[in-house]
């Protein structure tokens, strides 16, 4: 049973309470409990009460929100090419961004040096001090170990296996925070924290360079014993291809159907596209033959969701990332639909993420916040 201010936040930070009245009921504390735990997360500039809910008998209750403006969250989402670095409020709103053109292979060292030099200037330009971070978030394309929070034998980041990511931007603020993601999670937990409340399960498929899934049950990430879950892209589909992956073999699925795949066949075809994002360009202008291969794609993927969604049963599969389109979505749905069993379908929804490049900078600030204000961080902090 709830019983610090902390347990009390949750609740309210999750909208699972928003006035009073909701928190006597969901903790059964008394009047007088509540009220003292009220007042001390006010008075800490944790929750604001105002606003006005529907009059009942005469009298509006008042509503609780968390205050999400009392800190803010730093975040960079790496990809392959580029990385985009933003500051948020406490709910994922973009104060301000930048983008820094610099592509992974460069090494951890040069790239983490980029994105420092352009948060510091992002934080000067914004009035952002290290006191007023709650923390930094940053995602990589690649698996991240959750107990070290560093990069583990990621094949799209050659020279990043273990490599401290935490510590390298720490030199520049010392004593926050730093948490690490792989992008498909952070993508996924943003698309999870702009969806309605009560949502049960989410599967984010994310199609860039590389394919990875990212996964969130009851509102928390998976990830996996090491960092490893929902890496289907290395999940071998053609065992007689002569595509090879970055990772080393042939025929997985992100040699056959990614971004990168992708773009190497339109560029056979007389369409250069050197990434993922010259395929999107191509969609984006309505080029026929990017449609085309990409619903291609669209349908092998399909063929290892079935398998995902008939493990997982999720509420919810969204798509996201460079290739995310109608063409996409549409050879997808061809596929896992025919080869999952109806009844791992029947209540599913398949659809386009909503965020866009969005979804990883509201998922890290999500990572941050949960890892912030957690009922007992926050019962620590009021000493109560």
């Amino acid at each position: 049973m709830p019983t610090g201010p902390g347990d009390i936040l949750e609740l309210i930070r999750h909208g699972r309470a928003t006035t009073r009245g909701d928190v006597l009921e969901a903790t059964g504390l008394s009047r007088m409990t509540v009220s003292q735990r009220l007042d001390a997360l006010l008075a800490a500039g944790m929750i604001v009460e105002g606003g006005t809910t529907e009059p009942t008998g005469g009298r509006r209750r008042m509503r609780l929100a968390f205050n999400t403006s009392q800190s803010s969250v730093l975040v960079a989402a790496v990809d392959t090419t580029h990385t985009r670095i933003a500051i948020t409020d406490l709910g994922g709103v973009v104060l301000g961004d930048d983008q820094v053109d610099v592509t992974v292979d460069s090494g951890p060292s040069e790239v983490l040096d980029r994105i420092t030099t352009a948060m510091s200037a992002l934080m000067d330009k914004h009035d952002v001090t290290p006191e007023a971070l709650c923390g930094v978030g940053l995602s990589v394309p690649g698996p991240v170990d959750p107990e070290s929070g560093r990069p583990s034998q990621p094949p799209m980041l050659p020279g990043w296996d273990a490599y401290p990511i935490a510590q390298h931007l720490q030199a520049m603020l010392p004593g926050v925070p730093v948490l690490t993601a792989n992008d498909a999670d952070g993508a996924a937990l943003g698309e999870y924290a702009a969806r309605p409340t009560g949502s049960g399960s989410l599967c984010l498929v994310k199609v860039s360079t590389g394919i990875g899934t990212g996964i969130v049950i009851d509102g928390r990430l998976y990830s996996g014993s090491d960092g490893g879950a929902g890496d289907i892209g290395h999940v071998q589909v053609s065992a007689g291809s002569e595509a090879t992956c970055q990772c080393g073999r042939h025929g997985c699925l992100a040699a056959v159907a990614s971004g990168r795949a992708v773009a190497a066949q339109l560029t056979a075809l007389g369409l250069p596209a050197p990434s993922g994002r010259a395929v999107r360009d191509l969609l984006r202008a309505g080029n026929a033959d990017a449609a085309r291969l990409t619903q291609e794609a669209g349908r092998r993927i399909g063929e290892v969701m079935a398998t995902v969604v008939c493990l997982l049963n999720p509420e919810v599969v969204l798509i996201g990332g460079a290739l995310a389109s109608a063409p996409l979505l549409a050879g997808i749905r061809e596929t896992l639909y025919r080869l999952a069993l109806p009844r791992a379908t029947r209540h599913m929804a398949l659809e386009l993420g909503a965020l866009g490049e969005d979804a990883a900078v509201m998922g890290l600030t999500r990572l941050v916040v949960d890892s912030s204000f957690t009922p007992q961080a926050v019962n620590e902090r009021l000493r109560t």
